[in-house]
C-alpha cells in the first residue's frame, strides 16, 4: 500500500493554502517533551541525520545522530511510549492513544524497506522533525 499525506497550513488572511506531501510510511509515538532530558523527553525538532545500527536487544533498526546534548536516540518498535521507550522513536502502524501504537513491529519493517535501498546505495538519510499546527 502507498499513502501519500498532504500537510496544509491554512492562511488565515485567505490568500491561499500552503503544504507539504510526504509518502506516508507509518505513524510514531514518542515521549512527551520535557525540554530534551535524557531518557524521558522527546527529542527537539531539527534534522537528524540516521544511521543503520545492529544489536542483540532490538536487532537491524536506526540511530539519530547529533542529537543536541543527546546520544544513543534509536528507531526501534514500541508500543507505548511511557513503559518501553527511553527517548526513541517507535514507528508504530496505527495510533491508538498518546504515546501508544499497535503493530509497532511491521511498521519498522517497512520503515527498514523503504529505507534499504538508500543503505545499499550508501546514499546519506535524514529525518526532518517539525511541528505540525493542527
Amino acid at each position: 500500500m502507498t499513502e501519500l499525506v498532504l500537510l496544509r497550513c491554512y492562511d488565515a488572511a485567505g490568500g491561499g493554502t500552503n503544504g507539504e506531501l510526504f509518502l506516508r510510511v507509518c505513524s510514531t509515538i514518542e515521549l512527551p517533551w520535557q525540554d530534551n532530558a535524557r531518557n524521558v523527553s522527546c527529542i527537539p525538532e531539527g534534522r537528524y541525520a540516521l544511521q543503520k545500527r545492529v544489536s542483540a536487544k532490538h536487532k537491524s533498526h536506526f540511530t539519530v545522530t547529533d542529537v543536541p546534548g543527546r546520544s544513543g536516540i534509536l528507531i526501534h518498535p514500541a508500543n507505548d511510549a511511557l513503559t518501553q521507550l527511553q527517548g526513541c522513536i517507535a514507528p508504530v502502524t496505527r495510533l491508538t492513544g498518546a504515546g501508544k501504537g499497535s503493530d509497532s513491529q511491521l511498521a519498522n519493517e517497512r520503515l527498514k524497506a523503504l529505507l534499504a535501498p538508500a543503505v545499499l546505495n550508501n546514499e546519506e538519510i535524514f529525518l526532518t522533525i517539525k511541528k505540525q499546527f493542527v
